[in-house]
């Protein structure tokens, strides 16, 4: 399997609650962040495609900015007993945008 990812990432270990659509929330631990997406380790396995929201909090400059993104799984891997999922971002607003490249930076 061969990395896609389209920008350069950074460690990033917090909580974030994933939503998709038609399912009930579920609490899963970040592993990285980048500009165009998220990886995110949760409980039970998901579908490549699959539309919904990932929610985290950055801290940037001594404040937290929570994050509410739409995303898209590309891909949901076994590891250990739980899933690394990857998320694409979609449709990410200025302000949002901002944010992250500043959290990158």
């Amino acid at each position: 399997m061969t990395d896609q990812r389209q920008s350069a990432r950074k460690i990033f270990k917090v909580k974030a609650l994933v939503v998709m659509d038609g399912q009930p929330p579920l609490l899963g631990r970040t592993t990285d962040l980048g500009a165009q997406g998220i990886s995110v380790t949760v409980g039970r396995p998901m579908q490549a495609g699959q539309l919904g929201q990932v929610g985290f909090d950055l801290l940037i400059e001594g404040r937290t900015v929570p994050i509410r993104v739409r995303t898209k799984v590309m891909y949901s891997i076994l590891s250990g007993d739980e899933y690394k999922v990857g998320f694409q971002f979609l449709h990410l607003d200025l302000n949002t945008m901002t944010e992250l490249a500043r959290f990158l930076k």
